[in-house]
């Protein structure tokens, strides 16, 4: 895990300002410290991840987390949450489809600052 300093120094370096909101609040909650050290990373480093992993990685009714882009490869047959700093049009379409939920970060910070119940994907375990 990211010290907040080292996150600090990397958050000079970002220009979008959603993305700068977003590492600042999960910054502020112990719990999301992870998302935050992931999406200050360089973009190289930031995470996509398609709809096949996620159905793979996920059981029903649960909230999975990624922290960059969710991409439309596969298909997804479990109603699940699914919260990311960004959706492919086609991904959050299959998601809503599929009787999902998707949700933003930033919006889920807000409604569960404790992260009660997330499961982030993409991280090096």
């Amino acid at each position: 895990m990211k010290t907040k300093t080292k996150i600090d120094e990397q958050l000079k370096r970002k220009n979008n300002p959603e993305l700068v909101k977003t590492i600042l609040d999960a910054k502020k909650k112990n719990k999301w410290l992870d998302v935050a050290g992931i999406l200050s990373s360089p973009k190289i480093n930031r995470v996509n991840v398609n709809l096949n992993k996620i159905n793979e990685n996920a059981k029903e009714g649960e909230t999975v987390v990624v922290p960059g882009k969710v991409l439309s490869q596969g298909e997804i047959d479990k109603k699940i949450k699914v919260v990311a700093f960004s959706f492919s049009e086609k991904a959050k379409e299959k998601i809503l489809k599929a009787k999902g939920e998707v949700s933003t970060i930033l919006e889920e910070i807000k409604k569960n600052p404790d992260a009660k119940g997330i499961k982030i994907l993409g991280k090096e375990e």
